[in-house]
Formats: C-alpha cells, sequence, structure tokens
C-alpha cells in the first residue's frame, strides 16, 4: 500500500528524489533514476510521466513497462488521461482502468492497460506557474490499490518533478528542433544544478541557525536538574520537527529561483494548508517581486512563508489570500489575511515573529501585523530600501 502513515520518511524520498535529479540531462535516464524511490512511496506496475509537446500532442516517457505509449507522440484527444490534459479535472482515479470508460473510451489509445491488465490508477496533473505542463501517471495490476491518501501524496511527488521534467523536456525539444546533439540539455542541467547548490547553502543555514539551536535547547531542558514534563517535551519536539519539514517542504527544487515569487508562495500555500481551505494568491505587479535584487526577494519569500505558516498550523483558518501590490510607485507590498483566531497577546512560541521581524529588518522593509476578522500581515519595500 501507498506510505502514508509516515510523512517524515515522505519527506525524506521527496528530497532524496530532487537530490538524484540534480544534473541530469536526459529526461527518460531522469525518471528511471528516480523511480524506485517513488515505488517506495507508491508501488506500481507502470509509471510514466506525459508530457505536454506540440499543440494537441503528448510525449510520454515510462518505467517499469515498455508500452506503446513511450514509442511515439500521441494526440490529447485520444490520451486515457485527456480528461485531466484538458483541464476537465484535477486529478484521476480508478480501482480498474480496464473497465472504467474514462481511459478505455473508443479511440483511446489504452491498448497497455488493456493488455498489462493496468487496473490500480492514479494521474495527477505536473504544473509549473500554476500552468499545466504534463501528468504523473501509476498504475498497478492489482484492484483497488488506490485511494484519496495516494491522490494528495502523489500530488506532492508531481510538486517535486514537475520543475526539473518541464525544464529537461524544454531542452529536449530544443535539442530535437535545432539537431544540436546536447548543447540544448546542457543548459538546462546548468540552470538546475545552479539552482539546488544555492538551494543546498540556504538549507544547511536553516538548519544551522534554526533546527540546531532548538535540538541544543531540548537538550539542555531534558538533562537539566528539572527536566521537562513528558507532555511538554513531546510539544517542543513537534515544533521542532514542524520547522525540519518546513525547511525540507522549502528545499525542492528552489521553485522561488526557477519559477518565480507567486508561484512559490502558491505551491507552499497549497502544501501546507488544509483541504477545504480557501486559498488566493493575487499579483497585481505582473512580477514585481521577480524584479527585486535575489536576496531581497528570498527574504521577502520567507516572510511571507511563515505568515501562511501561522495562518495554517496556530491560527485554524479557513481562507487565505496573498496580495502582492504596488499601491505607489515607489512602494511594493506583500499582504497576507486569513482568517483565524489571530495571534494571541503572548504567543507561546515567538521564534516565527521574530524570524518575520529580522528578515524584515535585513531588507530595511516595514512589517505591519494586525487583528482584522483574523490577521493581516503587510511587508512594504520602499523604492530607497
Amino acid at each position: 500500500m501507498p506510505d502514508t502513515h509516515h510523512p517524515q520518511r515522505a519527506d525524506s524520498v521527496l528530497l532524496t528524489i530532487a537530490e538524484r535529479l540534480t544534473g541530469m540531462t536526459d529526461i527518460t535516464a531522469a525518471l528511471e533514476a528516480v523511480a524506485d524511490d517513488i515505488a517506495r512511496l507508491i508501488p506500481f506496475t507502470h509509471c510514466d510521466i506525459c508530457m505536454l509537446d506540440r499543440p494537441g500532442w503528448v510525449v510520454s516517457h515510462e518505467v517499469g513497462i515498455r508500452t506503446r505509449w513511450s514509442r511515439a507522440s500521441s494526440r490529447i484527444d485520444n490520451a486515457p488521461i485527456r480528461d485531466l490534459l484538458l483541464g476537465r479535472c484535477e486529478d484521476m482515479l480508478t480501482d480498474d482502468a480496464t473497465q472504467d470508460p474514462r481511459y478505455t473510451f473508443d479511440g483511446a489509445t489504452c491498448e497497455p492497460i488493456l493488455n498489462h491488465r493496468l487496473r490500480s490508477r492514479v494521474n495527477v496533473l505536473l504544473k509549473v506557474k500554476g500552468k499545466t505542463v504534463g501528468t504523473l501517471n501509476l498504475s498497478h495490476s492489482d484492484l483497488g490499490l488506490y485511494d484519496a491518501d495516494t491522490v494528495t501524496l502523489a500530488r506532492r511527488i508531481a510538486a517535486v518533478l514537475a520543475p526539473w521534467f518541464h525544464i529537461l523536456h524544454r531542452a529536449d525539444r530544443t535539442r530535437r528542433a535545432s539537431g544540436s546533439s546536447d548543447e540544448g540539455l546542457r543548459r538546462g542541467a546548468l540552470e538546475l544544478t545552479q539552482a539546488m547548490e544555492q538551494e543546498r547553502q540556504r538549507i544547511g543555514m536553516g538548519l544551522h541557525d534554526q533546527t540546531l539551536a532548538d535540538l541544543s535547547r531540548l537538550l539542555r531542558e531534558v538533562t537539566g536538574d528539572t527536566p521537562l514534563p513528558r507532555e511538554q517535551l513531546a510539544d517542543r519536539l513537534r515544533e521542532t520537527i514542524d520547522d525540519l519539514r518546513r525547511i525540507i517542504d522549502t528545499a525542492v527544487p528552489t521553485l522561488l529561483e526557477l519559477f518565480g515569487f507567486a508561484h512559490a508562495v502558491r505551491v507552499h500555500l497549497e502544501r501546507s494548508a488544509d483541504a477545504g481551505t480557501t486559498l488566493d494568491v493575487t499579483d497585481l505587479t505582473e512580477g514585481g517581486p521577480d524584479r527585486l535584487d535575489p536576496t531581497v526577494r528570498t527574504a521577502l519569500f520567507h516572510i511571507t512563508q511563515e505568515a501562511i505558516n501561522n495562518a495554517t498550523r496556530h491560527a485554524g483558518a479557513g481562507a487565505i489570500s496573498v496580495v502582492v501590490d504596488r499601491p505607489s510607485p515607489n512602494a511594493l507590498t506583500v499582504t497576507i489575511r486569513d482568517d483565524g483566531c489571530g495571534i494571541p497577546a503572548t504567543p507561546a512560541r515567538q521564534s516565527g515573529l521574530m524570524h518575520m521581524r529580522t528578515r524584515a529588518r535585513l531588507i530595511s522593509a516595514d512589517l505591519d501585523i494586525r487583528a482584522d476578522h483574523g490577521t493581516v500581515v503587510r511587508v512594504t519595500l520602499r523604492a530607497s530600501a
């Protein structure tokens, strides 16, 4: 069964997947490199990545079983996952694809499903900057193996794979169009490698500055003359684990550098919020944060990230919105608004608020946190900064 009961293990596997993809220049080899890791989370008989190619056509790359899907490009209208590719749904799940008319309609290229009896299937979108670039498709010969938890886990895997395979596919198209054997692939791989190296440095700083300090404090409290009660110790450990997971969640791969501020914020919102939470990200500046100095943009993103974490983990928010605006020619604002219970007058744990204020000071930004039917956090950057 899919490994949905150990979120820390899933985080570790997802980080491993991102590490394996570093430096890859061939899209099929990249899929083969991470196939075993994907199977650790979701067992499969067949796995394929389907990428949108020229208008109306898709190309597939597969592992597990070699089928006609990867031998030639196919028309979207004939793809068993056409409902996904045409935007009719966000995911597809079935106990038996061989009997499901969504997969075996008249004219569908469904021979692999029938010939290899690929019954259980889960299909989720690959998205970059909110735009569909392809799908991740997992199949198993056993009946009824996948469920709603599998869909959630497959979406997490897809979020890691999407930017890597998008760039590799673009490089592959460039190579095919130009006839240059490796130049396009090398360019794409170089972009990914440089971005991942920068992210590794950021992760190291985060682990040193936050997680190591928290663990050291816990050690002192456990070994001191008056050790913490069991329940308080468990609460502190959960907080530290949440912080570590936050670092891991933002590590794969550097969505901010590759695909921009608004997309990175949207992905973090979707990963952090509970099902049913209303989410909205609006950029009224047409990419204003992405024209900032990279250091300033990164700090702005982490402040936004922390405000989102407070809303999802502590305030019980049912609706969260992020708006990027330019209220005047000399100012840029990011406003995070939620309808949760607000921030207590004396919060039990203030490290998140301290991090937000410190980051704001470092980039000479104004940080305003106030109550308004929930919490409103506004970061303002002036032209002088």
